[in-house]
């Protein structure tokens, strides 16, 4: 008895292990932990060594049955990845704990600690902790492996304007390629809500899986746009002038948005003319944009009472009737002048340049000037005032960002086109009211008109440029940048 109070005092509360003999807790198995994870490997069954799948050139995990997602190193997503290669086994057991092992970037290793519970004999619960290695195999997506083939889209958008001058990126146009139709059907809509045009859309079978009844098309939209201009000289048809408020036959269009915006340089009278307008009375522009001649001005008055027939549209508040005589800087050593009447009376003074069209001289084949009284066609139409381009490319302290494209041949033609194109955006504040112009901080500062008073962009209305860099995000923001 003795014996047997002295033993319960040295170890009281525990029981001896039945394989080892080692004093343990008591546990519904009655053995110790070291034995029964000898006995029990409560891991079996699940995978030590996992593929996953990583394309090279997007950054992206595969993640079955078909779906690739981007997912940073030792995130919660690419964990979450890790774990669905193995859920099934992992069913089995109860999962504790779960996370990353690091491992050097470049060695093509994924390394997950996953903590696991399980009841085994007796109702007695075992937990053990392991490492899954993941393998990192190359593998290139499907989107990636279309870009390789050059058969990379789903729907392609032909933007096409009739009678342009030409666009070198296609003989008439533009086009757009997506990799799903409905990201191209939401640049047909951008398009109807930014340019007057119409569309048909056609789609191609390519190919087709009779047993699980799947067809893969290719679709097309084809999208015309009207054929006028920003400058351009037109003539409407008696019809449709008449329509507009009596305005004359002979216009000019001074900006194109989602509608024609036309003015009469003989009254400043104004219309719009829509997409659905313009298909149902077409008209064409008389002169092509090398046509234009420069003229230097020999006298300039404003007219002050402008006369209006019955039932006249409204008038131009921006800008200014005036009766010019202008000569053509060509024909200055002879006595010739012409006389017109112009809506840039409010910028022109003695001695000034300015283009315009010389529709005397010109051989206008047109159905509507055709029919016109040749007293009606005026023998000049005067367009915008001439600057010095290359002071004004000098001094132009903004620049625009474009998207990558692919250009055929870019020649001068072309680069006179764009030149165009930044005018335009200098002259007129509701053409850039949607653009986003830049500060090139090359060019210095200097006051918003030069010596000449060509138009310039205020710094008000200028971005700052924005550079991301790794030295400015640190190296582990610009890998994700990248």
């Amino acid at each position: 008895m003795e014996y047997m109070a002295e033993s319960t005092d040295r170890s009281p509360g525990h029981i001896l292990c039945c394989e080892c003999g080692v004093p343990i807790s008591p546990n519904p198995a009655n053995i110790c932990v070291a034995c029964l994870r000898s006995k029990v490997d409560i891991s079996q069954g699940i995978p030590k060594q996992v593929s996953i799948s990583f394309c090279k050139q997007c950054q992206r995990y595969f993640q079955p049955p078909g779906t690739w997602i981007q997912c940073a190193l030792e995130s919660r997503e690419l964990l979450a990845l890790c774990l669905k290669k193995i859920k099934a086994p992992l069913s089995k057991v109860r999962l504790v704990d779960a996370g990353f092992v690091w491992t050097e970037p470049h060695s093509k290793r994924l390394k997950v600690k996953l903590t696991i519970q399980k009841e085994v004999m007796n109702g007695a619960i075992l937990q053990q902790v392991f490492v899954v290695d993941y393998v990192v195999q190359s593998q290139m997506c499907g989107d990636c492996h279309r870009v390789e083939a050059k058969d990379f889209w789903k729907a392609v958008i032909q933007v096409r304007q009739k009678n342009t001058l030409r666009i070198k990126e296609i003989h008439d146009g533009l086009d757009f390629y997506y990799s799903s139709k409905q990201h191209a059907q939401k640049m047909v809509e951008f398009l109807q809500c930014t340019v007057p045009c119409r569309y048909k859309a056609s789609q191609r079978l390519i190919s087709q899986d009779i047993h699980s009844n799947t067809y893969n098309y290719k679709s097309t939209f084809s999208v015309e746009i009207v054929p006028i201009c920003k400058d351009n000289v037109v003539c409407l048809s008696p019809k449709l002038a008449q329509s507009l408020g009596n305005m004359n036959q002979i216009c000019v269009c001074i900006r194109v948005t989602s509608a024609i915006h036309l003015i009469d340089p003989n009254t400043l009278q104004v219309a719009d003319i829509d997409g659905s307008t313009f298909w149902s009375h077409p008209f064409n522009s008389l002169c092509h944009p090398k046509q234009l001649e420069e003229f230097i001005v020999m006298e300039c008055s404003i007219v002050q009472d402008i006369k209006r027939a019955a039932g006249a549209g409204m008038i131009s508040k921006k800008h200014t009737l005036g009766e010019v005589w202008v000569q053509k800087t060509s024909e200055m050593n002879t006595d010739k002048q012409y006389f017109c009447r112009t809506h840039l009376g409010h910028l022109l003074n003695p001695g000034d340049l300015v283009l315009g069209f010389d529709l005397a001289n010109c051989n206008l084949n047109d159905e509507h000037v055709n029919k016109m009284n040749s007293d009606r066609v005026p023998d000049v139409v005067l367009i915008k005032k001439s600057y010095d381009r290359t002071k004004r490319q000098r001094r132009r302290n903004w620049k625009l960002k474009e998207l990558a494209r692919e250009r055929e041949n870019m020649d001068t033609d072309d680069e006179r086109q764009y030149q165009d194109f930044l005018e335009d955006l200098e002259e007129d504040e509701a053409i850039r009211k949607n653009v986003n112009i830049y500060r090139d901080s090359a060019i210095p500062v200097e006051s918003d008109t030069d010596d000449e008073g060509a138009p310039r962009i205020s710094l008000a209305e200028m971005l700052e440029d924005l550079h991301i860099s790794q030295d400015a995000t640190g190296e582990e923001g610009a890998s994700m940048l990248t």
